[in-house]
């Protein structure tokens, strides 16, 4: 049997093997939540906004800073198939596992790239927010390796977070650049132990699931009315 990931499915593994192993082996997956609008559409209104100035062949303000001959990718047609969650970056293992993940943008360092990824949230950063994408990221740049592209050693995460409403309503967002250190190996070690996992009986769940902890005292329940 092989398997398709993408970096959303293989953080279910670290959150919950037991969760992970279901819905890939059995297609039973945690009930679906609201999944919020705005980080969607402030996704397409910034990669809008970010090839407006590929276009021109320029960085945007937030991005002059780092200089040093920086550029946007500019080969739009590559950047576009990359961007779609149906296609995205892709890569095969000898085994037939397809490991694929859609980035946001790309830089570019001479014949290196860099990944540059947007989050939105709701309120300013923590010290720790960066390091729960370390894996994305890292994820992102072994993909990029796999498909004999040179990336270098760090990646950038863009964060926006409403600051205030103006007078005339419209919503200020301020903006963070995090600059994140990039670890191929780790990437690499999450795959091995995705199809580890999941060639192996049923794991124990992890002690924090709460879908977990819910299924098993809804099913203790069941079973102590049942006559």
């Amino acid at each position: 049997m092989t398997y398709k990931f993408s970096p959303s499915s293989l953080s279910l593994l670290k959150e919950c093997p037991r969760c992970f192993w279901l819905q890939f082996n059995k297609n039973i997956k945690r009930p679906a939540g609201i999944f919020p609008s705005l980080p969607s559409g402030m996704d397409g209104i910034l990669k809008a906004y970010f090839d407006m100035f590929m276009e021109r062949g320029e960085l945007p303000p937030k991005l002059q800073h780092l200089g040093g001959g920086l550029k946007l990718f500019d080969d739009k047609a590559q950047l576009d198939i990359w961007r779609s969650n149906f296609k995205g970056i892709q890569w095969t293992d000898e085994k037939g596992n397809l490991f694929r993940g859609a980035v946001d943008n790309l830089l570019k360092l001479g014949n290196k790239i860099i990944v540059l990824d947007y989050k939105t949230r709701g309120y300013p950063l923590k010290e720790d927010t960066a390091e729960h994408y370390q894996d994305q990221m890292d994820i992102y740049n072994f993909l990029l390796k796999k498909n004999g592209y040179e990336t270098e050693d760090y990646a950038y995460l863009l964060f926006y977070h409403p600051k205030e409403v103006d007078q005339s309503g419209a919503v200020i967002f301020n903006n963070d650049l995090v600059k994140m250190n990039i670890s191929v190996q780790n990437a690499e070690n999450i795959f091995k132990k995705a199809v580890e996992t999941l060639e192996k009986p049923l794991p124990e769940a992890s002690e924090a699931c709460e879908y977990c902890r819910w299924a098993g005292q809804t099913g203790a329940q069941a079973l102590a009315r049942d006559p």
